[in-house]
């Protein structure tokens, strides 16, 4: 349960980062917010790889490249379905971009993320 939950607060950490670098640049920066989530996603990722190795899963005894190669093809697919599901809830339901972030990086935290990382990046 403990690792349920540090790797929860890990996620928020990295969500933070990811929204804030998002929101900053279609805000600030004028980026369309289908690339601007795929930037915030690659600051999130670094963020969240970091936390998981150490903190998470405390899974130092594997060398950090075999385990950035396997967290590199799980966040690879967690961005092209964060991707995808961000527009077309967005283009499908006229909700705004940062609403439906939300509410794709929640389910993707827990139905893909977590499971992937415990059984396959840090296991």
């Amino acid at each position: 349960m403990f690792t349920f939950l540090r790797a929860q607060t890990a996620s928020l950490v990295a969500s933070a980062t990811d929204f804030a670098i998002t929101i900053a640049c279609v805000e600030l920066a004028g980026i369309w917010y289908g690339g601007a989530s795929v930037l915030g996603n690659i600051t999130g990722a670094v963020t969240h790889f970091m936390m998981g190795r150490k903190w998470v899963f405390g899974a130092t005894e594997t060398p950090a490249w075999q385990q950035g190669w396997r967290y590199g093809v799980v966040w690879a697919g967690y961005v092209l379905l964060n991707f995808l599901l961000l527009v077309a809830v967005t283009s499908y339901t006229g909700i705004n971009y940062g609403l439906a972030k939300i509410a794709v990086a929640i389910a993707l935290s827990v139905s893909y993320n977590y499971v992937l990382q415990k059984r396959f990046v840090f296991k």
